[in-house]
């Protein structure tokens, strides 16, 4: 979606400002919510692409005036309240009035550390052959979908080379919206700075992953 998540070459929000040694939590708070969202994630009630989505989906004033966790934890609150999980009542008090949801399974203390290695894989066999190949040449789609998607705005529309075919993945589109995993081919496509900026960068280029759909041919090279 063409949301405030999607700040990749805009203007005017200057350099990340990274901080070495420091931890990545700035108050207690925020340790409870990531424990709690990976808690709540491994329930079985939503994936990944839906969890983004929900964060994705704050207002553009309300997300970009909150900490990082803090879109965490309202992303959170809409996914409990859309899956009857938690009602605003029980969030807003912090106190159940309700009998225990059903879940399909529940994320153990003792299993957090072998789960967060494991991790969870995307990749899937492919149901047909790659569309592209390393060297070819291709241009982005210009679109703007109303959901989540993993193409960001400032390579719509542009034309790159294909470098490096990974297998096909979870396709985030369709899977965000409860569409199914529908794997899709993914490529990493390398584009010239000047073509996603003008001449005026100072970026030499820009590497992006790009899934099949989000791809067709570079008409130039017809």
């Amino acid at each position: 979606m063409n949301g405030a998540q999607d700040l990749g070459g805009v203007q005017t929000f200057g350099p990340i400002q990274t901080e070495a040694g420091v931890s990545p939590f700035h108050a207690e708070w925020e340790r409870r919510v990531l424990a709690i969202t990976l808690a709540m994630g491994a329930v079985g009630k939503w994936n990944i692409d839906m969890s983004r989505a929900a964060r994705e989906s704050l207002p553009p004033a309300q997300y970009l005036s909150s900490s990082y966790y803090q879109i965490w934890f309202e992303g959170l609150k809409k996914l409990l309240l859309n899956t009857e999980l938690a009602t605003a009542e029980e969030i807003a008090t912090g106190k159940s009035t309700n009998t225990a949801a059903q879940v399909p399974r529940v994320l153990r203390a003792d299993e957090v550390a072998a789960a967060l290695l494991r991790g969870s894989p995307v990749n899937r066999p492919a149901a047909t052959a790659a569309r592209f190949k390393v060297g070819d040449k291709v241009q982005t789609r210009q679109m703007n979908p109303s959901t989540h998607t993993r193409l960001p705005r400032y390579c719509r529309g542009r034309r790159g080379r294909i470098i490096a075919v990974h297998g096909a993945h979870v396709f985030p589109d369709a899977n965000a919206v409860e569409l199914g995993e529908q794997p899709q081919w993914l490529y990493t496509v390398r584009f010239d700075g000047s073509e996603l900026w003008g001449m005026d960068t100072t970026a030499a280029s820009v590497c992006v992953d790009c899934w099949e759909p989000y791809l067709e041919p570079n008409p130039e090279s017809a």
